[in-house]
């Protein structure tokens, strides 16, 4: 099969709002054109109906967001026998079984490559539904789909260890950032910010340094600049904190406005230490990429991103927290030096271009023979 005119439908759960449907698929997308392979993205949800989904928290109300998304997903089943490939980044559905991945299969034979960024087939208590949420999510629907994928693209080598484990053909592509779009900035504020950006799922983890950050201002004034909590008003003894909803525009802005970044990885009542060790460590590369200098808890594939000493620290418990705090906070110099060397290292591995190639050949080793 030539290299022209490779199409491959891009089946994902959510718009470019979610986070692993704007860097794992629709970013690649120029990249992969002047490759000769032309994406053609199909979220469930629509930006509009992805707002009210998580906008309003009843149950009721999601579920009446569904109907004309499900239906949508029907006609994708026809476009999908016009590709050489699908690319189902998670799953074609935030909940149910992997129906209309299996209809991809049967009805257009078209070669199937699956992309996981975290570990998606370990069942968790959904904070907000409970068991409900949990019974909708269908886990057990990723081992069949990681069977029956061409190739599983991973974010990381836990989730390639796991897809292997299971038969499937793992290739690791990390989570990345464009280095045109996050660039380091001058820092410019008059007390030294620590942040954290994420979503209220993740929150959980920040919760647990709280005791740190608390020690940490008694000896220290700075700002915690919070997005994507979820929560409203948030307190910690003699902390300033600054907490706004995450904004899809002021992303990059936000994180250019932090001095350190704090990317705590800790166990709770509703995420087991495997479900943390799948994560893609997407959030330490951020930080490099900006020169942000970050602290982070060494778990899973966050061990092996970057230097620790040299672009980060490691930080297990809350008295290592506290010390490698105080140490940035204390030395602004040798904190713009490590942001610096941080930028260095997200230059050499993480390039848009190089990742952009590797998955360039997985989806033409995929299409191959599809049209012959």
């Amino acid at each position: 099969m030539s290299d022209k005119n490779i199409k491959v439908l891009g089946v994902s759960p959510f718009p470019a709002e979610s986070p692993s449907t704007r860097y794992r698929l629709l970013q690649y997308r120029e990249p992969l054109q002047l490759r000769n392979i032309e994406i053609i993205d199909r979220p469930f949800l629509e930006p509009s109906e992805y707002r009210r989904y998580f906008e309003h928290p009843d149950l009721f109300t999601r579920l009446h967001t569904i109907p004309k998304p499900v239906l949508r997903r029907f006609s994708d089943v026809i476009s999908s026998a016009k590709a050489d490939v699908v690319f189902v980044q998670r799953e074609a559905l935030p909940f149910g079984p992997g129906f209309f991945e299996f209809l991809y299969r049967a009805v257009s034979r078209t070669p199937m490559v699956l992309d996981i960024d975290d570990a998606i087939y370990i069942p968790y208590e959904a904070g907000r539904y409970g068991r409900i949420g949990s019974f909708l999510k269908f886990y057990g629907k990723s081992n069949r789909l990681i069977r029956t994928a061409h190739t599983v693209v991973c974010g990381g080598n836990f989730l390639a260890d796991y897809v292997e484990s299971k038969g499937g053909r793992a290739v690791v592509i990390p989570t990345i950032v464009d280095k045109t779009v996050f660039t380091p900035s001058e820092r410019r504020s008059s007390l030294p910010v620590l942040g954290w950006i994420g979503t209220p799922s993740s929150f959980s983890y920040l919760k647990a340094i709280f005791p740190a950050l608390a020690r940490l201002s008694e000896k220290h004034r700075f700002i915690l600049r919070l997005r994507g909590t979820g929560e409203g008003n948030i307190a910690i003894s003699d902390v300033e904190i600054d907490n706004r909803p995450w904004s899809f525009e002021k992303e990059v802005e936000d994180f250019r406005s932090l001095d350190i970044g704090l990317y705590p990885l800790v166990e709770n009542e509703h995420q087991s230490v495997e479900f943390i060790q799948g994560k893609s460590g997407f959030k330490a590369i951020q930080y490099m990429a900006l020169g942000i200098p970050y602290v982070v808890s060494p778990m899973g594939v966050t061990a092996s991103i970057g230097v620790a000493g040299r672009t980060h620290f490691e930080a297990r418990t809350n008295d290592e927290w506290v010390e490698a705090l105080d140490l940035l906070l204390t030395d602004r110099v040798r904190r713009l030096e490590m942001g610096e060397r941080g930028r260095e290292h997200f230059l050499a591995n993480y390039d848009l271009d190089h990742w952009a190639g590797e998955l360039a050949k997985i989806l033409k080793q995929a299409a191959v023979g599809h049209r012959s």
